[in-house]
């Protein structure tokens, strides 16, 4: 998945760039904790500071103050192409003939064959293994003057998902590929007391002066003490030059298809995506959940924290009593995004604990918000059964998943989806569950108030809106491969 954010500063501001990107990203990090970093420029150079770990252990009072200037980017990893190392880490940086640039990148791409082989010299100049890095040797090898000349110019060559964050001496460059598969809002913190005028309803005072902010979810402005301003739209680009108002560029035609996990699982609920409250969302896809697959039970409960929501809406629907059953321990990370199958299995015990004197001898209706792989719901279940739970009913806040992604979410290979595999009763069988109902397709639309249209389902109806070659799947580590020998 990733996080991006980018902050332009007026020249006077009282706080670095760095200093406002990383206190950003620190609401991010839900999206990516394998590692994390920030370029900023002051007008004339570019520096980078990036490492493995979490944001907190990343960029901390130590490092932040060295990293001066009025523009900075910052990024958070969840890994979809490349391993977990410090090459791999971003903001990537190029030093080009013509400039140099930093890059934060959200999604994936499917093409980076074919752009890997337009790229003079090929595989052996790359330093790191993910596409972030071939797309930034592409832009830096480019030989445009302008930064935003070389992206009109790179991006009709690439194809999938990409939210980037694109960082030269003098601008930032936020944009979105022609789907709009990840998402990227704009933000503003108004220079002086904010006054709404009247005739626009707009904020009065001096724009060029603002604090101008892109992020990956509206939660990051509210961190910042940031107004949202608007999406950064499907196929458009928005300039941040510090003391200047952001200006923008429309490089492709929109075909706008929002990837629907982010508003059924990966964005924070206090989150805000196409004019949505996630939390409201979520707790519409409950209610939509408790009419589909009704059970009679003794209590509703979420298992945390992204199934809460969807617990409340379900227990609202039904007039089951809410209640929590489990206790999530709050420092270990979102088990699902770990980067191998073993650190999974552990995280649940690690982040898991069952309230016995709740769940002992009651029937329970257990609400999430997916099934991918299967284990971690069958270790939950096997919790609650170990804890004296007497029926264990799972309910899913999303269709089942069918396909693989390759915009952005690490599930590749179609072998590693339970759905994939099984039948429902198969899979109720494995997890160990009574019962299993997942929300249909149809729910998840009644839930948005939104035409299907406006979205991607490819990972629940196999309908992807960018064509994937047949050669992409298990290719993360395309990249990695050994370079072949000219001998």
């Amino acid at each position: 998945m990733c996080g991006v954010f980018g902050a332009s500063v007026p020249p006077d501001a009282d706080v670095s760039a760095a200093a406002v990107a990383a206190l950003g990203l620190f609401a991010l990090q839900h999206r990516g904790q394998e590692s994390a970093g920030v370029a900023v420029s002051d007008g004339t150079q570019l520096m980078v500071y990036k490492d493995l770990g979490l944001i907190s252990s990343v960029l901390d009072e130590r490092r932040l103050p060295s990293l001066r200037g009025d523009l900075a980017i910052a990024h958070c990893r969840y890994s979809t192409t490349g391993s977990t190392v410090w090459e791999n880490a971003q903001p990537t940086f190029r030093l080009g003939p013509r400039r140099a640039l930093a890059v934060g990148h959200n999604g994936n791409l499917v093409n980076t064959r074919q752009l890997l082989d337009g790229l003079p010299g090929g595989r052996a100049r790359l330093p790191a293994s993910t596409d972030t890095e071939l797309l930034t040797a592409l832009l830096a090898d480019e030989p445009a003057v302008d930064v935003v000349d070389a992206l009109l110019r790179v991006l009709p060559r690439v194809r999938g998902a990409f939210s980037l964050v694109v960082l030269d001496e003098r601008r930032i460059v936020g944009l979105r590929d022609p789907h709009g598969f990840r998402p990227l809002v704009l933000g503003r913190i108004p220079a002086t007391e904010p006054r709404a005028s009247e005739a626009t309803g707009l904020w009065a005072g001096d724009p060029g002066r603002d604090t101008w902010i892109l992020s990956s979810e509206t939660t990051a402005l509210d961190i910042v003490g940031a107004e949202f301003v608007r999406d950064v739209e499907p196929g458009e680009m928005v300039i941040l030059e510090a003391g200047q108002v952001p200006r923008s560029v429309r490089y492709a035609a929109a075909q706008p298809a929002l990837c629907v996990f982010e508003l059924i699982y990966f964005a924070r609920p206090d989150s805000y995506m196409e004019g949505r409250n996630l939390y409201e969302v979520r707790r519409r896809m409950g209610m939509q959940l408790a009419a589909e697959h009704p059970a009679e039970t003794d209590l509703v409960m979420p298992v945390p924290d992204t199934g809460a929501p969807a617990a409340a809406g379900y227990a609202e629907a039904s007039g089951i009593p809410f209640r929590e059953g489990l206790v999530r321990n709050r420092y270990t990370g979102r088990t699902f995004i770990q980067p191998s199958q073993t650190l999974r299995h552990r995280g649940v015990t690690m982040k898991l604990n069952p309230l016995r004197e709740v769940v002992r001898g009651k029937r329970l209706t257990v609400v999430d918000d997916s099934i991918v792989r299967g284990t971690t719901t069958q270790q939950i279940v096997a919790l609650l059964r170990k804890a004296g739970a007497t029926e264990v009913h799972v309910r899913i806040s999303a269709p089942p998943i069918y396909h693989p992604c390759f915009y952005g979410i690490d599930t590749q290979v179609s072998t590693e989806l339970i759905a994939a595999t099984q039948s429902q009763d198969e899979i109720r069988d494995f997890i160990g569950a009574d019962s299993l109902g997942y929300l249909s397709i149809p729910g998840v639309l009644a839930a948005l108030e939104l035409p299907y249209e406006q979205f991607c389902f490819a990972c629940f109806d196999g309908r992807y809106p960018e064509p994937v070659p047949y050669d992409v799947s298990s290719r993360k580590f395309l990249l990695e491969e050994p370079v072949p020998s000219r001998g």
